[in-house]
């Protein structure tokens, strides 16, 4: 189950966005304004966090910039509720660090989208993130670990998240190891004396 942060000072919204958040199967932690979130936040780690814009102590778009600043922590897609003209805050919103806006009062469905497309780019953003480092590979089958811990053969992990397609070869290495051998082979008995005698007096 993913972990969502909420942080919102009105404590009606809290009840209805928590209720809501439950709804849609997330585990949710409750904060009441940018600090206390921003605690949260550092021990917890939640990949998602969703964040009034308005808030005493520490605003919205502070605590989407020092979420930015926890350079120990894996990244955290953020959401921010404002019951402003989205237009005026976008930009700022955007330059602080956040990931998408959503006006208040939301609805689920309007909720449940928003996060399925967190989840999407975290999701590919974690699949990114295993690219650049080493991929577990079974020595036996061939097969790669994926992020979310299952097995696949490489070929199938790179077409689907690439345009690469493959076709097959043989490298010099398994040429001279595999195929040399068995063409020495049949080029020896070919050439074996009184091999080509009996073909000779058939023909």
């Amino acid at each position: 189950m993913k972990r969502i942060l909420f942080a919102e000072d009105d404590a009606v919204t809290r009840l209805v966005v928590t209720a809501q958040l439950q709804k849609l199967g997330y585990e949710t932690m409750v904060a009441r304004d940018g600090v206390e979130a921003l605690e949260l936040f550092r021990r917890e780690k939640p990949s998602i966090v969703i964040t009034d814009w308005m808030m005493p102590n520490m605003d919205g778009t502070d605590l989407c910039r020092a979420i930015r600043k926890q350079v120990d922590a894996r990244y955290a897609y953020v959401i921010i509720l404002t019951a402003l003209d989205r237009k005026a805050g976008y930009v700022e919103g955007m330059k602080a660090g956040a990931d998408d806006f959503v006006s208040k009062p939301c609805s689920m469905e309007e909720l449940n989208v928003r996060l399925r497309v967190a989840e999407r780019i975290l999701t590919l953003q974690a699949e990114a993130k295993q690219l650049e480092d080493l991929l577990p590979i079974c020595p036996e089958c061939q097969r790669i670990m994926t992020a979310d811990g299952a097995w696949q053969q490489v070929e199938s992990y790179i077409m689907r998240r690439t345009d690469a397609h493959f076709s097959h070869g043989i490298c010099p290495a398994c040429f001279e190891k595999h195929i040399r051998p068995q063409l020495d082979r049949y080029t020896s008995s070919k050439s074996t004396p009184g091999s080509g005698k009996g073909m000779t007096a058939a023909a």
